[in-house]
């Protein structure tokens, strides 16, 4: 069975004439309270509160700004405004101060004999170094 897959999505239909219902309510509400201001607000107080809001009317209804109506980006603005920021920045590592492990070549057989070294004292010593009780002997653990 087949199905139609729905195309345009981010189109929205036009209702009333070449307006989307979006654009006609807030045309409708702008037009609605501009008339209200100017039935019983003086004229000349009426054409200054008027002239705002024809303004922000058209902008909500047909203003975009990268393809995004000026009702999503007033709502981000308020949104930045009123909201807490999340600071990000990049992590330095600090430097350790411990000193960096130094990895030095095993001493070889003549290196051994000039320092008088055998290689039973070397395990003894190393014994030692890796205990943590010195009173334990490698026959004893």
């Amino acid at each position: 069975m087949e199905y139609q897959v729905p195309q345009f999505i981010e189109v929205e239909d036009k209702i009333f004439g070449p307006f989307t219902l979006r654009q006609f309510i807030f045309v409708a509400g702008g037009v609605g309270l501009s008339a209200a201001i100017l039935v019983y607000v003086p004229l000349i107080f009426a054409l200054i509160l008027v002239l705002p809001i024809a303004g922000i009317t058209g902008a909500l209804a047909f203003y975009k700004v990268n393809n995004k109506s000026f009702l999503d980006i007033m709502e981000a603005g308020f949104n930045y405004y009123t909201k807490e920021r999340l600071y990000l920045w990049k992590k330095v590592e600090k430097k350790s101060e411990t000193p960096a492990i130094v990895q030095v070549a095993a001493p070889t057989q003549v290196d051994r004999q000039k320092l008088g070294v055998s290689s039973d004292r070397l395990k003894e010593l190393a014994w030692s170094l890796d205990i943590k009780d010195h009173n334990k002997t490698p026959d004893t653990y």
